[in-house]
Protein backbone atom coordinates (compact mmCIF):
# COMPACT_ATOMS: atom_id res chain seq x y z
CA UNK A 1 0.00 0.00 0.00
CA UNK A 2 0.85 3.59 -0.56
CA UNK A 3 1.83 6.20 1.81
CA UNK A 4 0.70 9.62 1.53
CA UNK A 5 1.20 12.52 3.25
CA UNK A 6 -1.81 15.21 3.28
CA UNK A 7 -1.33 18.77 3.50
CA UNK A 8 -3.49 21.77 4.99
CA UNK A 9 -4.97 23.74 1.95
CA UNK A 10 -5.30 26.59 4.31
CA UNK A 11 -3.86 28.94 6.66
CA UNK A 12 -5.47 28.21 10.43
CA UNK A 13 -5.71 26.65 13.46
CA UNK A 14 -6.35 23.17 14.35
CA UNK A 15 -10.02 22.95 15.76
CA UNK A 16 -10.80 19.21 16.22
CA UNK A 17 -8.61 16.42 15.28
CA UNK A 18 -11.23 13.52 13.55
CA UNK A 19 -9.75 10.69 13.28
CA UNK A 20 -6.69 9.07 15.00
CA UNK A 21 -3.97 6.55 14.02
CA UNK A 22 -5.25 3.49 13.25
CA UNK A 23 -8.41 4.72 11.67
CA UNK A 24 -9.93 3.22 9.11
CA UNK A 25 -11.56 6.14 6.54
CA UNK A 26 -13.81 6.80 3.39
CA UNK A 27 -13.08 8.23 1.05
CA UNK A 28 -13.87 12.21 1.82
CA UNK A 29 -14.38 11.24 5.75
CA UNK A 30 -12.34 14.12 7.39
CA UNK A 31 -9.37 13.82 8.99
CA UNK A 32 -8.96 17.18 10.92
CA UNK A 33 -11.47 20.19 11.01
CA UNK A 34 -9.36 23.64 10.67
CA UNK A 35 -10.24 26.91 11.49
CA UNK A 36 -9.85 29.95 9.72
CA UNK A 37 -11.87 33.08 9.75
CA UNK A 38 -14.52 31.90 11.96
CA UNK A 39 -15.39 29.05 9.55
CA UNK A 40 -15.06 25.46 10.07
CA UNK A 41 -13.09 23.59 6.90
CA UNK A 42 -12.17 19.70 7.01
CA UNK A 43 -9.48 18.11 5.84
CA UNK A 44 -10.75 15.01 4.37
CA UNK A 45 -9.05 11.66 3.11
CA UNK A 46 -8.87 11.66 -0.88
CA UNK A 47 -9.45 8.02 -1.02
CA UNK A 48 -10.25 4.80 1.42
CA UNK A 49 -7.27 4.81 3.59
CA UNK A 50 -5.80 3.91 6.83
CA UNK A 51 -4.91 6.85 9.33
CA UNK A 52 -0.15 6.24 9.91
CA UNK A 53 0.32 9.04 11.80
CA UNK A 54 -1.55 12.48 12.51
CA UNK A 55 1.48 15.17 12.68
CA UNK A 56 -0.98 17.97 14.26
CA UNK A 57 -2.72 18.74 17.64
CA UNK A 58 -5.72 20.02 18.48
CA UNK A 59 -4.72 23.91 18.94
CA UNK A 60 -1.92 23.99 16.65
CA UNK A 61 -1.69 26.74 13.76
CA UNK A 62 -0.93 24.94 10.30
CA UNK A 63 0.39 26.99 7.21
CA UNK A 64 -1.22 26.26 3.38
CA UNK A 65 0.68 23.47 2.39
CA UNK A 66 1.86 21.83 5.55
CA UNK A 67 1.36 18.45 6.77
CA UNK A 68 -1.26 16.97 9.40
CA UNK A 69 -1.56 13.49 8.48
CA UNK A 70 -0.28 10.38 7.10
CA UNK A 71 -2.71 7.63 5.18
CA UNK A 72 -2.02 4.47 3.53
CA UNK A 73 -4.06 3.59 1.05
Amino acid sequence: MKRTTIASEITGKVWKIEAAAGSKLAEDDPIVILESMKMEIPVSAPIDCTVVEILVAEGDTVAEGQAVAVIEG
